[in-house]
This record gives structure tokens, sequence and C-alpha cells, in this order.
């Protein structure tokens, strides 16, 4: 999907002549033997336009024992967004010719398909407060810490 020599040479054929319609990134463990993940790659020939639709479909799954597996409502969301070419926040990228001979022919879906950032978001003015309000409480006790053996040294 995005190496160069031969593989690239392929790729750019492919997406020069417009067969690529839509690259598919399947979440890994899915299939028995291989904890790998795959990729579907859609070909069409005499598309009405020149763009190829990327899906990151790596969340669509359930554990079950020790692979993944796609339910049906999973199934559907994908075959969904790819019928109606969409692009998805997260999930779908609608890229234009251009944009991919532009990356070198890379098909990777995650070139395309920004990740959802999961990292829990701070407000770091409240944070700040919170540092500050720590600061003052930890100055108080040190001046009561000082107290205390001023006492006991007398």
């Amino acid at each position: 999907m995005y190496r160069g020599g031969a593989e690239q040479k392929i790729r750019k054929y492919l997406i020069d002549n417009n067969y690529v319609d839509c690259v598919i990134q399947l979440p890994g463990n899915l299939f028995f033997g291989t904890s790998i993940a795959t990729c579907i790659m859609v070909m069409k020939k005499n598309k009405a336009d020149n763009k190829t639709l990327f899906i990151d479909a790596t969340g669509e799954c359930v554990k079950d024992t020790n692979n993944n597996k796609l339910t049906s409502e999973n199934i559907e969301r994908i075959v969904e967004v790819f019928a109606k070419r969409e692009e998805v926040e997260y999930f779908a990228y609608l890229a234009s010719y251009e944009e991919v001979s532009g990356n070198g022919y890379n098909l990777s879906v995650s070139t395309y398909v920004e990740a959802e950032d999961t990292r829990e978001k701070i407000d770091i003015v409240k944070l700040n407060a919170e540092i500050k309000e720590i600061v003052a409480r930890e100055q108080i006790l040190r001046d009561e810490i000082d107290k205390i053996i001023a006492e006991i040294e007398v």
C-alpha cells in the first residue's frame, strides 16, 4: 500500500488509469491464523470521478475470544459509507487523484483518514489554577511546620 519500487509502479498504474475505487482497512486479528491487519482494495472500471475512497474500519469489530469479529452492524456501516461514497470524520475520506499522486501513490488508509484523538482533554487554565492552589497550601503547611520546629528548638 505504501512501498516503493515495483509495488509503487503498480499502484501508480492503477491510480493513473482510475481503477481504484476504494481501500478499506480492516481490524487486525480478524482472520484465523493471522493477527495482521488486512485491506480490501475495491477496483472499478469506468468510474464517474477520479477520486478514491479510504475507509478506516479498524474500530468496526467486536472482540470474540482471541480474534476480532465483524458484526452485521459493522458490515452495514462499512457498506453504507462505501455505497454513498461519503466522508465521515475519523472513518472515511474521499481523496482526489492529485492528492493520491502527490502522496507518491501511497494507498495506506492512515495517510488519508485522521485517527480520532481519544486522549483525555485537559483544561490547562483549570489545571494551572489547581497547581497554584496546591502550591499555596504547601506554603501554608511549610510555615506551620517551621513554627512547630521553632517551638521545639526553644
